[in-house]
């Protein structure tokens, strides 16, 4: 029997392994449990021998049910139930159908590849149905793929992780007690679920109200009676029937989520954290108690069992449990590539390579060894290129399109417009009322409302629009509720126009490391000329033949204040410009240019006026006129201010494509 000095020796070995494993991670960018799995077998018996998680006897049974009800809290917490109903269809085909794919898929790989025998098989199907937030959370942090995919793999790794723990304690009661009736199966699955989403739903709802009440308790106290609740209603679920404790503590997380208790982010930031320590300490016992001699003893059958569970079972999963989405072909491929395993999978294999041998079973190693040569491939294989197969498949959120702009001024209203016309999602914001009825006209979503609301910026669809352009008359407004949407919805691209003096501050990171861009413009000048119909809208593509003249003198007419760009066309993607930009030959740039002539000259003069600037606009073509030298002559022309027979031009003699 262990000492408690050498019970002591072997958690803080744990921990000291898992933290430094996290470090490494993050200086280099890539998922924790690809080091965490690593050093965890390095330091274990059959290499190091520096962890021994058998010393830890019952205990690590404790340890591992503890943490894992604390992580799927954490995950309950963290879903966004509105970005939920937005997926809701899919969502629920894979916690349902797609569990059972799953079940039937990887049992019969197992049988067929690996040469299980058929409980056996299926005992490890139930185990794989999982996937884990523990793995893909930090995954999509990481690689940043559209909302819409970044809230299924979200959503699935935290609502399939209790369904699959205790269909896989269903499928271990039928191995051990011999009842195959479906109805056994269905009846004990529903019963688990049902239980346990009672309980956590009474209790987080409970929970909640007290929180709301409590005023009196310091914001250390009460992340603490959150995390003895928890564990309160673990074990009570726990108590009320066996395995239906992960969904209580799920269950738990969603309800108290939705009652916006107060201080819910430090809420949230505090189980964060208690779950990046529990899972660094779990993984390195669990890797450190794995056989490295029982995984080479599956043989070669067993990599091809997880192959197929990668690359046959997986993708007929999201195909059937998406088949009515409106997910395009990229998104689906990208959701069939990303199902890595995590600590539940390792954590309840563990478990029940205990319980098998305890009852005199064969197999129980086996099976552990295979959902950890699964957990290791996945890992490896799917975590190691998301990045690059995301950025093949343009569904980054870098590749995220439309706008979602702050002031439905004139300009406001001309970039809208712009990017309507290419068929991209627009809304805007503005507290005047005016203003927002002009929007309308043109035919742009609009809200009436402040853009410091998160709830209609939520609504908006801010989470998958591409921009957010703060472009109101006040430089001050537009950096706040710009800082305030890059926190809350981390949108790829953040402008704020700003007065020059405050813009050459630079880049200002918040506090999850995006960065607002200020954009120095003299905005109200240029909604005088648009008033004043003293600018005109033009497009020209920058021609790699003429390029460096074109780029010399667009630089030029922009520093001048005679040129404002206004979008950016790069390789068919739209971007807002809005002052001097890195051009590229073949970029086609849409742009103001003031047009010094009065109205009263132009109407003499028969000059046609610019008030509805887009509709006037004709597509780029690709004969695009390249930017001329700005003379002296055109100089004098604008300071005389001559009428002609035919409309003025203006000064820097740029025609539209």
């Amino acid at each position: 029997m262990a000492t408690p000095f050498e019970i002591t020796l072997q958690i803080v070995l744990a921990v000291l392994a898992g933290i430094t494993a996290q470090v490494i991670a993050e200086y280099l960018r890539l998922p924790s449990i690809i080091f965490l799995l690593s050093l965890g077998v390095l330091l274990g018996p059959d290499i190091l021998g520096v962890i021994e998680p058998k010393v830890l006897g019952t205990g690590l049974e404790v340890i591992v049910s503890l943490c894992v009800a604390l992580i799927l809290f954490e995950g309950g917490l963290n879903l966004e139930l509105k970005e939920l109903g937005q997926v809701s269809g899919s969502l629920r085909n894979l916690i349902t159908i797609g569990t059972f794919i799953t079940l039937l898929g990887g049992g019969m790989a197992a049988h067929w590849f690996g040469e299980f025998p058929w409980p056996l098989a299926f005992l490890y199907g139930s185990l794989v149905v999982v996937t884990g937030p523990t793995v893909i959370t930090p995954l999509l942090r990481q690689v940043q793929v559209e909302r819409k995919v970044a809230t299924i793999l979200e959503g699935e790794g935290v609502l399939i992780d209790p369904v699959g723990a205790i269909l896989a304690v269903v499928v271990l009661d039928i191995l051990l007690n011999g009842d195959t009736d479906v109805g056994f199966i269905v009846g004990g699955l529903a019963q688990r679920l049902s239980i346990g989403a009672a309980i956590g739903g009474l209790g987080g709802a409970l929970l909640g109200q007290f929180l709301k009440r409590a005023d009196f308790l310091s914001e250390e106290l009460r992340n603490l009676v959150v995390l003895a609740s928890v564990w309160g209603l673990f074990g009570l679920a726990q108590e009320a029937r066996g395995e239906s404790g992960l969904m209580a503590t799920v269950t738990a997380g969603l309800v108290l989520r939705a009652l916006s208790v107060p201080d819910e982010r430090l809420l949230r930031r505090f189980k964060g954290q208690l779950t990046v320590f529990s899972v660094s300490v779990l993984f390195i016992l669990l890797a450190a108690d794995l056989s490295i001699d029982s995984v080479f003893a599956l043989g070669l059958g067993s990599v091809f069992t997880v192959l197929a569970l990668m690359l046959l079972v997986r993708p007929l999963n999201i195909y059937a449990c998406t088949l009515n989405s409106d997910l395009n072909w990229r998104q689906k491929l990208f959701l069939s590539w990303i199902a890595p395993r995590g600590i539940v999978s390792a954590s309840v294999a563990s478990l029940f390579a205990i319980l098998l041998t305890e009852r005199g079973i064969n197999g129980g190693d086996s099976i552990k060894a295979l959902v950890f040569l699964t957990i290791i491939m996945t890992v490896f294989i799917q975590g190691l290129t998301a990045r690059s197969v995301a950025k093949f498949l343009g569904i980054t959120q870098a590749d995220a399109t439309g706008v979602v702009i702050v002031g439905c001024n004139p300009v406001g209203r001309l970039v809208g417009r712009l990017f309507a016309q290419q068929g991209e999602s627009v809304v805007m914001f503005d507290t005047d009322e005016a203003a927002c009825e002009l929007a309308r006209k043109d035919g742009l979503r609009v809200y009436l409302s402040s853009a410091l609301d998160a709830e209609l910026l939520d609504e908006a669809g801010l989470s998958s629009i591409g921009t957010f352009l703060a472009l109101t008359t006040n430089g001050e407004v537009n950096s706040v509720v710009a800082e305030r949407a890059a926190e809350e919805f981390q949108p790829p691209r953040v402008l704020a126009v700003l007065p020059r003096s405050e813009a050459e501050a630079g880049p200002k990171p918040n506090g999850k490391g995006k960065k607002v861009t200020p954009t120095p413009l003299p905005i109200k000048t240029w909604i005088t000329y648009l008033k004043d119909d003293a600018a005109e809208l033009k497009t020209t593509q920058l021609q790699p033949e003429e390029f460096d003249k074109q780029r010399e003198q667009l630089n030029k007419l922009i520093g001048s204040g005679d040129l404002l760009p206004i979008t950016l066309q790069r390789n068919g993607k739209l971007d807002v410009v809005l002052g001097s930009g890195s051009w590229q030959p073949g970029d086609t740039v849409t742009y103001l240019i003031h047009d010094p002539t009065p109205q009263l000259l132009k109407r003499l003069s028969g000059g046609k006026r610019t008030g509805r600037l887009v509709s006037d606009t004709l597509p780029p073509s690709k004969e695009a006129t390249p930017l001329p030298e700005k003379t002296d002559d055109v100089a004098n022309e604008k300071s005389q201010n001559k009428p002609s027979g035919t409309q003025n031009k203006p000064s820097s003699g740029l025609q539209t494509s």
